[in-house]
């Protein structure tokens, strides 16, 4: 009942903050999409600004570098072809990551139908098609491909990326299985670990409600994710994770991912939950170990001290569905505002979309 609560509290000030139309002046625009939906968002040590956008129409780039505002192809047009071989064209790009040795990955996840944390997939695929893409950023060329051959691809939803290059691993999270996947970078094998967990569940009394009225699709089934956002510490030492429909941080030392030995059980124990946040959708640790968390309910970016002291970034009504983030050398926070909840699934088919669909930035130091 105190998460319902305090639910219904933040209903309350996201109604408030749209009667006003709040804006920061400190808030600027990064590029413009019209209707092309932005997700992913990575920003390269050179401050290179890449962009991403999922299968739906209008299609015209899946993975873009913004270059004078403009959204150029990358790394190639036939990379972003509509059509053609999986293994060197994007199907679905969900996430982006840009790691500490600048290289790009680029996380290709198609879920097969009801794994989508967008609704059901487009398509009656039972399996999904999933891929992970490395990028190097000096050369622009592919240098790597993890096909995932070893996932369950009827239930898995592939959603976000971070890598740690200490150990040679990526984590995955994927609400599909309420888990976190863990991709051997050596071998290419992967574990799912605290798969429906405590953690990595979505807490089913959350539901999410914008503009005065609750997110459900056409059958009234509410909005629903499990494990979605994740965050890396720059050290390696931190994963951080949350569900969507969760208003409490999780962390796990990486040691204990790492750690084959232990069991599911013992594993569970080493998860620490960090307290209240929000509603969140990406995570994003800074060189400081501080947590940037997309906060949509209240129309905000927060960020987070492992101190447990939360303060908002910047708070405007143009940040509808707040995404996926980056953080440049240029001292420059940048990240998507997807707008999901205004999407037709979850508005009894009509689109509520506000147009152009924007990436912005704001100075954080």
């Amino acid at each position: 009942m105190k998460e319902i609560l305090l639910f219904f509290s933040l209903v309350g000030l996201s109604t408030m903050l749209e009667a006003q139309d709040l804006k920061d002046p400190r808030l600027e625009v990064v590029a413009s999409f019209g209707k092309s939906q932005p997700i992913g968002v990575s920003v390269s040590s050179k401050n290179r600004v890449f962009v991403s956008f999922p299968r739906r129409e209008p299609y015209v780039f899946g993975l873009t570098e913004i270059s004078e505002g403009q959204r150029v192809a990358y790394p190639s047009a036939d990379w972003n072809a509509k059509n053609g071989d999986p293994d060197n064209h994007f199907i679905n790009v969900q996430d982006i990551y840009v790691d500490s040795k600048d290289q790009l990955w680029v996380l290709d996840s198609k879920p097969g139908s009801g794994n989508s944390v967008f609704g059901k997939a487009a398509g009656d695929a039972k399996e999904g098609q999933f891929k992970l893409v490395q990028i190097d950023l000096a050369s622009n060329h592919v240098v790597r491909q993890y096909h995932f051959e070893d996932l369950d691809k009827t239930k898995s939803g592939l959603n976000d990326v971070r890598i740690d290059h200490d150990k040679g691993l990526a984590y995955l999270s994927d609400p599909g299985q309420a888990g976190i996947v863990i991709l051997d970078l050596s071998s290419g094998k992967t574990r799912l670990v605290l798969s429906g967990a405590t953690a990595t569940k979505a807490k089913p009394d959350i539901v999410l409600a914008y503009e005065g009225r609750a997110m459900r699709d056409k059958d009234g089934n509410p909005f629903r994710s499990n494990v979605n956002g994740i965050a890396l510490t720059k050290d390696n030492r931190y994963f951080y994770f949350k569900p969507i429909n969760d208003i409490h941080l999780y962390r796990i030392e990486t040691r204990y991912l790492a750690d084959t030995s232990l069991s599911a059980g013992e594993l569970e124990t080493k998860v620490e939950d960090m307290g209240t946040t929000s509603i969140t959708h990406g995570l994003l640790a800074d060189e400081s170990g501080n947590i940037y968390l997309t906060s949509s309910l209240d129309y905000s970016i927060k960020r987070w001290s492992p101190d447990g002291k939360i303060e908002t970034i910047v708070q405007d009504s143009r940040l509808i569905w707040p995404d996926s983030l980056g953080i440049g050398s240029d001292g420059y926070l940048y990240f998507s505002c997807a707008q999901v909840n205004r999407l037709p699934q979850w508005n009894g088919g009509e689109d509520k979309t506000s147009f152009p669909y924007e990436v912005y930035r704001v100075k954080i130091k």
